[in-house]
């Protein structure tokens, strides 16, 4: 990262202070931003999350994950679907992996509710397009980043995710709180993008995603995050050992969240 780059994101986590955050929480956001660790932070070389979409569909519908994503981040609730907001939500899996299903495939896998986020791509076509570096990979760990402050609202990103995984805020998103504001995370502006950022601001401050946290706690274990660069961990044993998939893999983007199907 340039000096010119850290300079604006160290300001931007101070700016912060003017969408509503404490001064505490807005220099973890900066520094979350810019990936500079903090004391207990947690820290991996390349974090990336398993959905088992066999457990999660035992569930009967649950949306606890989706539920406490949207709250953590102050995601709006639009009734209008062509405005709508998501970070995290779930889809039939013959929408999620087209290319991945035939006419054999039984119909209680093809209609399986199945999850779906940001890949956060080793190869992300977002960030190749973003004319102000609003959206950027980050070295340390692989996460792909958004820093709303900075988008000017062009929507190339959008056009340029191939997994429809970022929302634009055509209007104010803030009077359409589900719930009181959160001021743990900024809230947006119209006019901007955002998407998951698997819950980096979380990380910094050492914890977990706040969605595979609200699913561990029912006991489901349906969703498991972690760092794919230590080979003792639960996500690299996972794909050691039980058959995954990713979404449109052709593409070459190398998404880094995986299904157990």
């Amino acid at each position: 990262m340039d000096d010119s780059r850290r300079g604006f994101l160290k300001k931007a986590g101070v700016s912060i202070l003017g969408f509503g955050c404490a001064g505490g929480v807005a220099s973890a956001f900066g520094r979350a931003l810019e990936g500079e660790k903090l004391p207990g932070a947690l820290s991996g070389k390349r974090w990336a999350l398993i959905v088992d979409t066999r457990k999660c569909a035992e569930q009967n519908n649950c949306t606890d994950c989706v539920d406490v994503c949207h709250l953590t981040h102050n995601v709006p609730h639009l009734e209008d679907e062509h405005h709508e907001i998501k970070w995290i939500w779930k889809e039939e899996h013959r929408h999620v992996f087209p290319n991945q299903v035939h006419s054999y495939t039984p119909e209680s896998l093809q209609t399986r509710p199945t999850l779906v986020l940001c890949n956060h791509c080793a190869k992300p076509p977002c960030v190749r397009v973003c004319p102000t570096q609003a959206t950027w990979k980050r070295e340390s760990d692989g996460l792909v980043m958004m820093d709303m402050h900075r988008c000017i609202g062009c929507r190339y990103c959008a056009v340029a995710c191939p997994y429809g995984s970022r929302s634009f805020n055509w209007t104010d998103p803030r009077p359409h709180l589900k719930t009181p504001e959160q001021l743990d995370f900024p809230r947006r502006t119209q006019g901007v993008v955002e998407k998951c950022n698997f819950c980096a601001e979380r990380l910094a401050r050492g914890m977990g995603p706040a969605c595979v946290e609200a699913c561990q706690k029912r006991g489901t274990r349906a969703m498991v995050f972690g760092d794919l660069g230590d080979p003792d961990s639960e996500v690299s044993r996972i794909l050691r050992t039980q058959p995954t998939i990713r979404r449109k893999p052709a593409l070459g983007t190398e998404p880094h969240v995986f299904y157990v199907v």
